[in-house]
């Protein structure tokens, strides 16, 4: 079982940033893929962005340019560092770790 701890999710001025991280723990060996999800009131939960193990990396097409996904998998933690950002990226922002495990979510507000 893996457990993922969200943070730095907050309230950020339209051009501001932001930096998530997501630490994984728990019984497992290996996590192939970690990524972030949003999801905004009444929209379907989309891919933010992916990377693997080895930093092969997956953006959806209205972050690209401003945010950037990495990881430390010493620490089996990924980041996701959020630039420019814009009223439209408010969300609840979730992490994900391999096939089905997901954290709590974590509220990311961009408003004047």
């Amino acid at each position: 079982q893996v457990h993922l701890v969200e943070s730095g999710g907050g309230l950020v001025q339209p051009g501001g940033s932001l930096r998530l991280s997501c630490a994984a723990s728990g019984r497992f060996f290996s996590i192939a893929t970690m990524g972030w999800y949003r999801q905004a009131p009444g929209k379907e939960r989309d891919l933010v962005a992916s990377i693997t193990s080895g930093g092969d990396t997956e953006y959806g097409d209205s972050v690209k340019g401003r945010f950037t996904i990495s990881r430390d998998n010493a620490k089996n933690t990924v980041y996701l560092q959020m630039n420019s950002l814009k009223p439209e990226d408010t969300a609840v922002y979730y992490c994900k770790g391999g096939r089905a495990n997901w954290g709590q979510g974590t509220q990311v507000t961009v408003s004047s």
